[in-house]
């Protein structure tokens, strides 16, 4: 019986693929939308400076005997500015990264979501730096 049954489910199942409809052909693949429009160029640049600004701005508070509150950029910051610059790389490089595994999934809203919430964050904390240090 069972093996009837799949028998049976096969012909069907084989025999559905005759009913295409003849020169449809493949859909229309979706538009082409390019990653390096001007508002990612724009958002990629302030990105860049709040995180060139948050990582200065943490080495002079660290000078001045303040600590790293964020605990994945704590053990390179304390490494001078060689530590400064790889945890920057990092933070821009997450950012930038996330937005493109986003872009090249097809979630473009995502994208641009991910790519402000980003920005919000270093911006965020260049300004407590800010307000700290002054």
């Amino acid at each position: 019986m069972k093996l009837t049954l799949a028998i049976l489910l096969l012909v069907v199942s084989a025999s559905a693929q005759e009913f295409v409809a003849p020169g449809s052909g493949l859909p229309d693949s979706p538009s082409h939308q390019r990653f390096w429009t001007l508002e990612t160029k724009i958002d990629t640049g302030i990105l860049a400076g709040f995180v060139a600004t948050d990582a200065i701005t943490t080495q002079r508070g660290l000078a001045r005997g303040f600590r790293e509150a964020n605990p994945i950029e704590r053990p390179f910051v304390t490494r001078g500015a060689g530590g400064a610059a790889a945890g920057a790389a990092l933070s821009f490089g997450a950012g930038l990264g996330t937005a493109y595994l986003f872009h090249k999934t097809n979630h473009h809203k995502a994208e641009r979501i991910s790519m402000r919430l980003f920005i919000g964050m270093e911006g965020f904390a260049m300004a407590h730096n800010f307000a700290t240090l002054h």
